[in-house]
Formats: C-alpha cells, structure tokens, sequence
C-alpha cells in the first residue's frame, strides 16, 4: 500500500490543514488574555486575536502551496 494512497494519511494531512486556522487563533487569544492580565490592560486580547487568526492564515496558505507544489510533480 502506498502512502499517498492509505485513508489515515489522506484523514490526517486534511485535519492538520483543518485545524490550522483555529489553532493559531487560539494561540493568540490566550496569549493576549495572558498579557491583560499580567499588564491590567484590555485591548490585548483582541490585538492578538487578529495577530493569531493572519499567522494561522497564513501558515495555512504556506502549507497549501507546499502541498500543491508536491502533488503536481
């Protein structure tokens, strides 16, 4: 069985682009809510919510035109 071809490959290279976006989203919510609290601000979360949501973005974006670029070879 070749890799490409195996279901658990395929289910797990699309989950990975799946999850992508929201994890960088998360990523920078908690960061920026960890960083109101520690400096008793309140714009923090939402600057790093924005911050996070373009990195997912554009990890996403990244991912997608490696994986394009390899399945045309």
């Amino acid at each position: 069985m070749d890799r490409d071809d195996d279901i658990w490959a395929q289910a797990g290279r699309y989950l990975s682009l799946g999850m992508m976006l929201p994890a960088g989203t998360f990523a920078g919510y908690f960061a920026g809510y960890l960083l109101d609290r520690l400096f008793h601000t309140s714009f923090l979360a939402v600057t790093f919510l924005v911050l996070g949501s373009v990195a997912g973005f554009i990890a996403l974006l990244r991912e997608l035109k490696t994986k394009t670029h390899q399945d045309g070879k």
